[in-house]
């Protein structure tokens, strides 16, 4: 099912404090395109976010709903983690021991130092200098080769501008992302006619990882916030992909290896198609 409607893109939040009032950068952003116009809302919390997304789940109409943090982490942490290899079996070991609270504060680092002592290393990096998490350094000491992982998902590979799973926090800190997010999206797959992309069979409605950065110099061109003008545009892009004919090749793109456990960008390696689309 590639026929989509309408779809939603969300530039996800990893803060433990509630954004400020007056929209702002690095806060959660979700932007809309649908046959009925486009636009983008600005949520100060992930409880916000989360409640938000659920009403957009419960529109009508086939929805491809983009989240820009990984899906998967690199092939082999899944089984080591969770004794299953795959993805979904991560989304759930997160959920189960995840604290989110209203205004954000939780768990990550802490949880990630907890990861760390199972296997044996630093695979997590990165922490506010005032934590004390042994467990958990502050910069990069080890080579998750010497843990028996990769540093890289292979969608990340192709997309080298992308940051490891592995890193917490500072610029481009997508592992504390995945972190908070990940639960989230366990428990919206969970709702009905829900399905993630490349993981499950589609559905009524797709949750995807998707990469806004893939749109360039596109984004920085547009006046305003550039968290907000990457989900409209993005949104924008997969949107007239999807009237033309073009998204549902995208969505077939992800190799087999990706479909299991460590999870694919979609819209990976056609760049330039996105950021046509978007104009």
């Amino acid at each position: 099912m590639t026929g989509f409607t309408h779809i939603a893109v969300v530039d996800w939040s990893a803060a433990s404090n509630p954004s400020p009032a007056r929209p702002a950068a690095d806060a959660i952003w979700i932007g809309v395109h649908g046959p009925d116009g486009a636009g983008q809302t600005y949520h100060r919390t992930r409880a916000s976010a989360e409640s938000a997304l659920r009403d957009l789940l419960a529109r009508p109409g086939r929805w491809l709903i983009g989240f820009d943090f990984p899906m998967g982490y690199p092939q082999g942490f899944a089984e080591r983690l969770t004794g299953t290899p795959r993805a979904e079996a991560v989304w759930h070991w997160l959920a189960t021991r995840i604290t989110d609270a209203p205004d954000n504060r939780n768990n990550r680092f802490a949880l990630a130092a907890e990861i760390n002592r199972q296997f044996g290393g630093g695979l997590f990096w990165g922490r506010p200098a005032q934590l004390d998490l042994p467990d958990l350094p502050p910069r990069r000491t080890t080579d998750p080769a010497a843990l028996g992982l990769a540093d890289r998902r292979a969608v990340e590979r192709l997309v080298p501008r992308a940051q490891p799973v592995w890193k917490l926090y500072t610029t481009g800190s997508v592992g504390s992302q995945a972190l908070m997010g990940l639960p989230v999206i366990a428990r919206l797959a969970a709702l009905p006619d829900v399905s993630v992309w490349p993981f499950q069979p589609p559905s009524r409605v797709v949750l995807a990882e998707v990469y806004p950065s893939l749109l360039g110099a596109r984004v920085t061109a547009e006046p305003g916030i550039k968290d907000a003008a990457q989900v409209r545009l993005l949104a924008r892009a997969f949107w007239q992909l999807a009237q033309t004919g073009q998204l549902a090749p995208l969505l077939e793109a992800a190799p087999a290896p990706a479909r299991s456990e460590e999870g694919w960008i979609l819209g990976a390696g056609h760049a330039t198609l996105l950021q046509q689309a978007a104009g």
